[in-house]
């Protein structure tokens, strides 16, 4: 079959890299492989996970490289609430489901498969381990995918490298009880693999698969030390509607449902250390540009996080007032819908008074955060605006000082509303008549 965009990109890659490393190229196997990968990243629900990110990834200079990107996204259980019945059947004879977690097999029950289990010795992962979505789960299942798919084409040394990139794309992970970090724990399992399946590694050459492995993962995460913390944002909101689908429903998601969202964003940043980002191992990278990428990103969180902090003052205020019109009231109705071409709506910014900056600005980073509220990130959202009127409205009237005790103020109101599923007007809380009578 002839195929186009996407799919031939991805066929491509594949074509590309396998014979770059001297594997058996069977074009109607690879297109089914290509079709697969790309159907499965085009699933309904992936806005930043996508078939782009993929080729970012992977880059076109290794193709051990290419081929682990290609492959590192294909499971991912929270976004496409579960795994999808095209790619099961590669992980099925491995994997079962016990109240709703997902379990690797007993010893009895597994297959005498060799690819499986030098993956699983890749990863670490044991018979009877219940596998968890932030703990590598994704990672391993879609391990398990790439090596079972390119088993046919390439040696199993091979395929273990690709395992070990997808290995160290799992996210931010710390110093280990032993002391050690992932990346070092990567490499004394690799020592075990290369010894107990024959793999003919020297070690030298197993230290430059592990540093391929870190070049590979810090690209995956690469836009949290963007040089412009705009970016940063941009790809933060193409995440928020991969584990919240309600936004996926423009116009008609619930103030309640973007404040979820906008709180599991700003809890996750404010656990987050900037140290677990990036990796290193054996000046791979150098010290210099892994101190730069980690300032990078702690420069990004700290701008994310004000920025957010914000934004959830007014989602609560918001919030509090649509609780005097009913439950479950769309943000729309709040704000106004989203604004179309040819199609002139009213919204509520349309009514805000200009306002000029009552309480001066102290910091660059109150600057930064300021010009993004009021002008926006770089890229407009299909759910969502890219400036934030009400927002900027909010801090030029109460100034940034006061964004600790507001926020405060919102977080104790906002689990009162995850709490209780009927809400009296009678019981608005002191947020809303104190945001009206400082605002």
């Amino acid at each position: 079959m002839e195929l186009f965009g996407e799919q031939k990109r991805c066929l491509d890659c594949l074509v590309t890299s396998i014979d770059q490393l001297g594997g058996r190229v069977e074009i109607a196997k690879l297109e089914q492989i290509a079709e697969l990968i790309i159907q499965t990243m085009r699933g309904p629900w992936r806005y930043f996970h996508t078939s782009e990110h993929i080729f970012e990834v992977g880059g076109s200079v290794d193709p051990i490289e290419v081929l682990a990107a290609l492959f590192h996204d294909l499971v991912y259980v929270q976004v496409d609430q579960g795994v999808g019945f095209n790619i099961s059947s590669a992980i099925c004879p491995f994997v079962k489901e016990v109240r709703s977690q997902l379990v690797i097999k007993d010893e009895t029950e597994i297959a005498n498969d060799a690819m499986y289990q030098l993956v699983a010795t890749v990863f670490g992962f044991m018979p009877g381990q219940t596998l968890s979505p932030f703990a590598g789960q994704n990672e391993f299942l879609s391990a398990v995918i790439a090596g079972k798919c390119l088993e046919p084409f390439l040696p199993a040394s091979t395929i273990a490298q690709i395992a070990t990139c997808i290995e160290a794309t799992i996210p931010f992970r710390g110093v280990s009880a032993s002391g050690l970090s992932a990346i070092e724990l990567l490499h004394q399992r690799l020592v075990s693999a290369n010894r107990d399946f024959n793999l003919g590694w020297t070690d030298a050459e197993t230290r430059e698969i592990v540093k391929r492995s870190v070049r590979l993962a810090n690209r995956d995460v690469e836009n949290f030390a963007s040089p412009n913390s705009s970016n940063f944002l941009d790809n933060t909101w193409n995440l928020m509607p991969e584990t919240n689908h309600e936004l996926s429903n423009v116009n008609s998601y619930t103030v309640g449902g973007y404040r979820k969202s906008l709180q599991k964003m700003e809890g996750f940043l404010n656990f987050l250390k900037p140290e677990l980002v990036f990796q290193q191992f054996m000046q791979e990278p150098d010290d210099a540009t892994y101190t730069n990428m980690i300032a990078r990103t702690r420069h990004n969180i700290a701008v994310a996080k004000l920025y957010l902090g914000v934004k959830l003052i007014t989602i609560a205020i918001l919030e509090a007032l649509s609780y005097r019109l009913g439950r479950d009231i769309p943000l729309s109705t709040m704000m106004g819908e989203l604004r179309v071409p040819g199609f002139k709506t009213s919204v509520l910014e349309d009514y805000l008074p200009e306002k000029p900056i009552a309480y001066p600005l102290d910091s660059q980073l109150q600057r930064e955060v300021l010009e993004l509220l009021e002008i926006g990130r770089n890229q407009e959202s299909p759910y969502d605006i890219k400036n934030s009127p009400v927002s900027t409205f909010i801090i030029k009237s109460i100034g940034f000082s006061e964004t600790e005790k507001f926020l405060k103020k919102a977080k104790e109101f906002l689990p009162v509303i995850f709490r209780r599923k009927s809400f009296s007007p009678t019981a608005i809380p002191m947020l809303w008549r104190l945001s009206l009578q400082e605002l």
